[in-house]
């Protein structure tokens, strides 16, 4: 993002950040931030801890509102080569409110906690580039805000100011996989080149196409989005294969996926609260187990954001549903807080699982785009500009081949734990190397030979 843009954000709320303290304290969660105040909120965390904090925007929303990052690592606006990058969503639907507000005090805490020298928080900040933007929507949060107590619930402020769905605004890429399941295609990256054809979409909100270009950009591994009306983390796919409203889809990667969402959920004594009972008398959770579901069993959901982030880039993310009530009163705040704090970081952790490493040729140069396949699971990932790649696999033992144009391809086997990732590194021989090669072994052959017969 540009240095012009992130400084208009700062300039327009460092007014207001100057006349805040700036330790942040836990007093000041039980508020709902409203879009200036959320400005001032984030600002104030950088203004705390510059060293590891950025502020930028991905994008306006309808009504000219930016729609608000904050990164925090240890090297703030740049990708380090081997570092994995995460990130959390919230507040897609205006008013779905909770999420909103952990993310903000999500990354006061992180910031807090990194001073005060929380082992866990400094490695994982030292670890890890992490992305929040705590509001996709803040025209529908402004809206819902704007509403009566007993109205902010379920409809008002849950889209966007177009009257658009974002979670049923992105392309419908189930449709196209599942095609490609019957006939063959490519099993990942199924928007690859096309972004102009996406900012050109005329269908497409403009939230939605700042995330799309955001997701596209930056070479994520990990996501969560944040929203309310129930209480579980719900894992791909979200939309059912046959068009059925209630059918398990499971993904290829349907078992790390579970496994990510009991990361969470167990975490969250609400979540994960066997006997918990349902958030209304006529919902049906008979999909929930542990705290967990899959998105097709519990309710199809065509164009979701969860289902894009897995088949147009590396990243795997899950849905979390935090709260019964979408807009609950602001002193409930800090109950949500102490219920998913644990949670947030530990789904945070779960970033570092699986195999990692570099792909890189005989002389040592970083490989591009080159495939990593899993044998077993039809769903491969790429590697980014600096041929790192993080490929999150449950614990296991598999065969993993690499491979690139123009290049010979490796396959090599690892055991996976549950963590941390297996470094697993790869050199690629080119075609034409190998050519080179064959020709000086002929050639040392041929002399063997004229020496033997005296040619």
């Amino acid at each position: 993002m540009t240095w012009c843009r992130f400084l208009l954000v700062v300039c327009s709320a460092v007014s207001w950040a100057r006349a805040a303290e700036p330790g942040l304290a836990e007093d000041t969660l039980p508020e709902y931030h409203r879009y200036t105040e959320l400005r001032r909120a984030l600002v104030g965390v950088w203004l705390q801890c510059p060293s590891i904090s950025r502020i930028y925007t991905v994008g306006k929303s309808s009504e000219g509102r930016e729609l608000l990052v904050i990164e925090l690592t240890d090297k703030p606006g740049e990708h380090e080569a081997g570092e994995p990058e995460f990130k959390y969503v919230g507040n897609m639907h205006g008013n779905e409110a909770v999420g909103r507000e952990l993310l903000v005090f999500l990354a006061q805490y992180l910031c807090n906690e990194y001073q005060n020298g929380n082992e866990t928080i400094v490695n994982l900040i030292h670890s890890t580039r992490i992305h929040i933007m705590p509001s996709m929507n803040p025209d529908g949060f402004e809206k819902a805000y704007s509403q009566v107590d007993d109205m902010k619930d379920w409809f008002v402020g849950r889209t966007n100011a177009e009257g658009v769905d974002l979670n049923r605004n992105f392309p419908n890429l189930d449709r196209i996989i599942y095609v490609y399941e019957q006939e063959g295609g490519p099993n990942n990256h199924l928007l690859k080149n096309s972004k102009l054809s996406v900012e050109r979409n005329p269908k497409l909100a403009p939230e939605t196409k700042a995330v799309i270009q955001w997701i596209m950009d930056i070479p994520f591994v990990l996501s969560a989005n944040l929203h309310g009306g129930d209480v579980v983390a719900n894992y791909p796919y979200d939309e059912t294969r046959t068009g059925s409203s209630h059918e398990y889809s499971a993904c290829p990667d349907d078992k790390i996926f579970k496994s990510l969402s009991e990361a969470y959920a167990s975490l969250n004594p609400v979540m994960s609260n066997p006997n918990r009972q349902p958030c209304r008398k006529n919902d049906d959770d008979s999909s929930f187990i542990d705290g967990t579901t899959n998105g097709g069993a519990w309710y199809s959901v065509p164009g979701g954001m969860q289902d894009f982030n897995y088949l147009s880039s590396n990243c795997f993310e899950i849905t979390l549903e935090l709260s019964c009530t979408k807009f609950p009163p602001e002193d409930t705040l800090p109950i949500y807080w102490d219920e998913n704090k644990d949670s947030l970081i530990n789904y945070i952790r779960q970033v570092h699982r699986g195999i990692k490493g570099f792909v890189r040729d005989y002389h040592q140069n970083p490989i591009s785009n080159a495939t990593i396949s899993v044998e077993g699971i039809n769903h491969d990932i790429t590697s980014a500009k600096d041929g790192d790649y993080w490929r999150l696999l449950a614990p296991g033992n598999y065969k993993i081949t690499v491979s690139a144009p123009n290049y010979l391809a490796i396959t090599k086997k690892v055991a996976v734990p549950i963590s941390p990732a297996v470094v697993l590194d790869f050199s690629l021989e080119s075609f034409s190397e190998r050519k080179e090669e064959e020709k000086a072994e002929i050639m040392q052959w041929w002399k063997m030979m004229s020496e033997t017969l005296n040619f």
